[in-house]
Formats: structure tokens, C-alpha cells, sequence
């Protein structure tokens, strides 16, 4: 079953007009070709799936994809989100910007409060490269679902192994086709997980 599309954590949404387009002109162009290879869409029911985020500056805060814009065929500075911080024991998230964000901007947090060398995280859902990677490659526990403090708990978890942190792609077992892909930019990340296409 598709576990996707709602908004796990308490949100604390602050609404406010669209970015600048230097916050999310490279965040767009990555997220289409994301779009593009079918990495992030929507599944035949509607529901969309993936996001993409983006480190603002030198602190913790990220813009992300805002939620349920998966199934957008092209997105504009007024669907994103900026996350100013999360506190994922309390299962909280504050954020402000034109739209909410992601549903998984809670395991996108874990990925920057642990690597400060990480700049980038790409979501994205792919039925075939799920199934050949997962527990291949990193992979996290099957009872962490998608946007809970247990997934955070477990990116966290695989994240302490310096090879995990090395390969900067963690497969989500309790998260149909879901896989994550971090790192220093989001060019880097892209072309990594459109070379795993390859692989099928």
C-alpha cells in the first residue's frame, strides 16, 4: 500500500508571500528534471510523491517543496517552503513561506542537523529501483514510516556509518519506492540517481 500524502508532525505554518527567485531557481530546475524521469510525479490515483530542499545558507533552515506538489507539472517560487526548525521528538515544524511544506520535511531536517556538509536532499519514488536496492544499500527499518520521528530516528541511526554518509542514498523500507539521496549540491545528487536508472 502507498503510504503518501498527508502531513505527519504538527505544523506551525507562518504564510507569507513567494521567494525571491534566487532561493529556488536551481531547486525548480533539479525538481523538473526529477519530474522529467518520473522520480517525482504522482502515482495513477493522484497522489504525488517526492520533494527536493535545498540548505539555506550556513544554518539548519532548508527550502523545501511545498506538500502535495508532486503531481505539479511545473513548479514556481510560490510552491515552496522554508523550514526554520523542527523538533522531531515533539514531532514539530515550523516553517513560513507561500506554501506548507513537505510532508517529509522531517526526515529532510535529520539529514541537515547531522552532516553540516550536507547541502541538498532529493526525495524521490521509484517502484523498480526500490525493489533491486532495498537492504542491498542503506536501508532504513521497516516500521519507520515516511515523515515520523521513528524515521528521523533511523536516518540518524544509519548516518552515525561513515560508508552510509559516503554512498548518500538511504532506501526506506517502510516507505513503498521511497528513497533518499543527500549531499553537497543538488547537481551531484540528481545525476547519481539518474545513473542508478542505468543500473535496471
Amino acid at each position: 500500500m502507498i503510504d503518501e500524502g498527508y502531513i505527519k508532525y504538527e505544523a506551525f505554518w507562518l504564510p507569507a508571500p513567494e521567494f525571491d527567485a534566487v532561493a529556488t531557481d536551481s531547486l525548480i530546475a533539479y525538481r523538473q528534471l526529477m519530474y522529467k524521469y518520473d522520480l517525482i510525479g504522482a502515482y495513477p490515483d493522484g497522489i504525488g510523491f517526492g520533494n527536493i530542499s535545498q540548505r539555506n545558507g550556513q544554518s539548519n533552515s532548508f527550502v523545501i517543496s511545498g506538500s502535495a506538489t508532486g503531481s505539479v507539472p511545473m513548479l514556481s517560487s510560490a510552491h515552496f517552503s522554508l523550514v526554520l526548525k523542527t523538533d522531531p521528538f515533539l514531532n514539530k515544524l515550523w516553517c513560513t513561506g507561500p506554501h506548507i511544506a513537505s510532508s517529509e520535511a522531517m526526515s529532510h531536517a535529520a539529514f541537515y542537523h547531522k552532516l553540516p556538509g550536507v547541502k541538498a536532499v532529493i526525495h524521490v519514488h521509484h517502484e523498480k529501483l526500490w525493489k533491486k536496492f532495498l537492504f542491498h544499500l542503506p536501508t532504513t527499518a521497516v516500521e519507520a514510516t515516511y515523515g515520523s520521528p521513528e524515521m528521523v530516528h533511523e536516518i540518524n541511526r544509519l548516518l552515525d556509518d561513515p560508508d552510509v554518509v559516503d554512498g548518500k542514498l538511504l532506501f526506506m523500507a517502510g516507505h513503498t519506492d521511497g528513497i533518499f539521496a543527500f549531499g553537497e549540491d543538488l547537481e551531484a545528487l540528481s545525476n547519481k540517481l539518474i545513473s542508478l536508472l542505468s543500473a535496471l
